[in-house]
């Protein structure tokens, strides 16, 4: 039992987290992506699953405990929308909403095309999969320096 930790941070999560270093990625992920095929080249080969959960619920959860990076061209990435890369979804907003006063000077949120993002997210830390609903909910989240 821990003390002064969001009650809904689980074991497996935290451990993960605690787990990865400086410039690891955690992939979060709605209920329809294909997780498990990301999870495979990942280097924690089984998926977190938060049912119940939000993509901005799952960001603010994790971000609570884990600082963004700041000494990459990026801090998180979220999922481009097909045909539309300069449009963000309502979940896009909802994450970044969560995230810009958690970024670190020098922090950026950005994007990666559909397709890229499968290709990038099989060589993250870990998954993390919430039941998001909306379409194109999903991020990647640069771990940064604990100061």
């Amino acid at each position: 039992m821990l003390i002064g930790l969001d009650p809904r941070l689980t074991p497996d999560l935290l451990y993960t987290l605690a787990k990865m270093g400086h410039g690891d990625e955690i992939v979060l992920t709605d209920r329809n992506y294909p997780s498990a095929a990301s999870a495979a080249g990942c280097i924690v080969k089984e998926v977190i699953h938060y049912p119940g959960h939000d993509a901005p619920t799952l960001a603010d959860l994790i971000t609570q405990v884990m600082p963004l990076d700041s000494f990459h061209s990026y801090s998180a990435l979220r999922m481009e929308i097909d045909n539309a890369p300069d449009t963000m979804s309502e979940a896009h907003q909802a994450v970044w909403d969560v995230l810009q006063p958690r970024l670190p000077e020098g922090g950026v949120l950005s994007s990666i095309e559909r397709q890229a993002f499968y290709k990038h997210a099989a060589t993250c830390f870990a998954v993390v999969q919430c039941t998001e609903d909306r379409p194109f909910g999903c991020f990647i989240l640069r771990k940064g320096v604990v100061f």
